[in-house]
């Protein structure tokens, strides 16, 4: 499936893509957990529950049996807007709150494999996104960029193309991301870093 990234090269590899319809979302995040999977990588989700679904649905159209993967907890999903809450403080994400929170999450999916890079799939910041609090949004962006210093994940981020009329505030998103994705996770193409 085109750029892997699984290599310690790629680790740091945090994408986002905007989506216009829960299908094609929902491929992509199959698409983009399945490579992990292949790789002996567990899958973490923190989406709504119309996502998961959707998202539930596509990998076991690719034969994925999810529910062996929930069992071993080598996936897990998670609700965004319940996670969002744990570490949200006057409608900011609170740094202290975050590193609280996320990094157990990682550890539960990683169960002291040395070496595990898990692949995330989040869209919290796309809840944040459409409720109207852009700043927050972005600001969690930055403290998964500041996790992914100390952490070995890959994480995809999804926001409802809806939500960006004639591509406003596109360019500061992406301006957070080392991969724009257009389209399907096969065809990432790096975005301009901060």
């Amino acid at each position: 499936m085109g750029a892997s990234t699984g290599s310690a090269a790629s680790r740091r590899f945090h994408a986002v893509q905007f989506y216009g319809h829960k299908t094609s979302l929902g491929r992509t995040v199959a698409d983009f957990l399945c490579e992990g999977f292949a790789d002996g990588q567990p899958g973490l989700v923190v989406a709504t529950l119309e996502h998961r679904d959707a998202i539930v649905l596509e990998l076991r159209a690719r034969h994925i049996d999810v529910d062996a993967l929930r069992t071993s907890e080598d996936l897990l999903l998670l609700d965004a807007r319940v996670i969002l809450s744990s570490f949200m403080s006057a409608d900011l994400p609170n740094a202290t709150l975050f590193h609280t929170q996320i990094p157990p999450v990682l550890d539960r999916l990683c169960r002291r494999r040395k070496g595990c890079t898990v692949r995330a799939y989040g869209e919290m910041v796309d809840v944040l996104w459409q409720d109207g609090m852009t700043d927050a949004a972005i600001r969690l962006e930055m403290l998964w960029n500041q996790l992914g210093m100390l952490r070995e994940f890959s994480l995809l981020c999804g926001y409802a193309s809806k939500n960006f009329p004639a591509d406003a505030g596109k360019r500061e998103v992406c301006a957070h991301h080392s991969h724009v994705i257009a389209g399907d996770i096969s065809s990432p193409r790096p975005s301009a870093t901060p």
